[in-house]
């Protein structure tokens, strides 16, 4: 899809041509092009299956708002989830969710003034923050900034994509909110602004990249930009070595439903070191200095969230179930109380073994296990040729753990059951 068939899939015409292609999304790809054809030339075709496809897997990350968006393919890949960019609108505008350092509330909670979900017909909350997304991308972000009541100038390198992020704003009315121009993020003057977003892209040519130097822009621009600003907030991938975090920055890891979707580094603003954040409920957890001692296993074994571990928060959560690691260098901790947390799941250990795939397989077949679920931390085990070998026979599941205690390998066995 180029500018120019963009450009005309926001005439009637082509919304009309966009209706249908929404029609035919899931049938037969060249018969549903057949149809178009007969009415529409082939470049308005093309423009209107590709975004009727790409509505349709954007509803993973915007849900209804998916039906009224508009998308590039890389755009859409590298978006942020509206769940997430409604939690750093929240931030920024002062809306941040209840927190305790180093104890998780038992539930999120949000201010009085925090705006609804979703964008459609969102009544924005007016803070008069005035913030430029050095590189908006299809603009999920300043639509949710916008949303929150902030003005937002954003820029994009790339003339289709800026073009997309316009269409976006118009589609909610928030156009009187947002300009987006053509620009270079490394020309951004963000001392000018009140707070600086930058979403830098984390593709190549090649395919994603975890280097921070191969981001656009380049990690150096946008340290050079961070320290321009008086506030900012950078999106980069969860997997950012620490080195690349700048010391004065608060690094905060978001997870959605059990899935470390991102990490943001937060500068000119109160915060903790480090932060885990789970979303959609709300919980934060900052921390603490907590360390977690070390002892033997107990009656149940706990696995972090992710964004705990990411944010070496595993003694705050260790803290929280009052347990212990297992091994100082590997996050499971185990505990003998039954502790809901909505920091880590919780599984009854029912034997502890040295690893050894023979001895494995009978203990299991002497459980009469025929499904099991297999976790691993700290082992090098091949998953899926271990759940060959063991060649199960039986009607209960379990799930086993494969990771080292005192460095020594081991298999945890927890709850053995019939299957749901």
């Amino acid at each position: 899809m180029d500018l120019d068939a963009f450009d005309e899939l926001l005439t009637p015409r082509g919304q009309r041509a966009l209706a249908e292609a929404r029609e035919l999304v899931g049938t037969d790809p060249v018969a549903a092009a057949t149809r178009l054809r007969r009415t529409y030339d082939a470049a308005l075709t093309s423009a209107a299956l590709t975004q009727a496809g790409l509505r349709e897997r954007g509803r993973a990350k915007f849900g209804e708002d998916a039906e009224r968006m508009y998308f590039t393919p890389h755009g859409l890949e590298q978006s942020t989830r509206m769940e997430v960019a409604d939690h750093r609108a929240r931030r920024l505008t002062g809306g941040m969710w209840t927190s305790t350092p180093g104890r998780a509330p038992a539930q999120g909670l949000m201010s009085t003034d925090a705006p609804p979900r979703g964008l459609g017909g969102a009544r924005a909350v007016r803070h008069g923050l005035r913030v430029v997304d050095a590189c908006c991308g299809i603009g999920g972000d300043l639509l949710a900034l916008a949303r929150a009541g902030c003005t937002v100038d954003a820029v994009d390198a790339d003339p289709l994509t800026v073009a997309v992020a316009r269409a976006n704003a118009d589609a909610f009315g928030l156009g009187d909110r947002v300009t987006v121009s053509l620009g270079d993020a490394a020309e951004v003057r963000p001392e000018e602004y009140d707070v600086l977003f930058a979403d830098p892209a984390r593709r190549t040519g090649r395919g994603r990249t975890f280097d921070p130097m191969a981001y656009s822009p380049p990690w150096p621009v946008v340290l050079d930009l961070v320290a321009r600003a008086s506030r900012a907030c950078v999106k980069v991938a969860p997997g950012i070595p620490y080195e690349f975090i700048p010391g004065d920055a608060e690094a905060e890891w978001v997870s959605y439903k059990g899935e470390v979707k991102e990490a943001v580094l937060w500068t000119g603003q109160e915060g903790a070191p480090r932060r885990a954040t789970l979303l959609p409920g709300g919980h934060t957890l900052t921390a603490a200095g907590a360390e977690a001692p070390v002892g033997p296993a107990g009656r149940y074994v706990y696995e972090p969230d992710g964004a705990a571990i990411r944010a070496h928060l595993v003694g705050e959560v260790s803290e929280i179930v009052n347990g212990r690691l297992l091994d100082p260098m590997i996050a499971y901790i185990t505990g003998d109380d039954l502790i809901d947390t909505p920091w880590a799941s919780r599984y009854e250990i029912e034997d502890v073994i040295p690893f050894s795939g023979k001895r494995l397989r009978a203990a299991l077949r002497e459980r009469q296990v025929g499904n099991v679920t297999i976790k691993k931390r700290g082992s090098a085990v091949d998953i899926e040729r271990l759940r060959t070998d063991l060649r199960l026979k039986g009607d209960k599941s379990a799930t086993i753990i494969l990771t080292r205690i005192l460095d020594k390998p081991s298999v945890i066995i927890c709850d053995t059951s019939p299957p749901a």
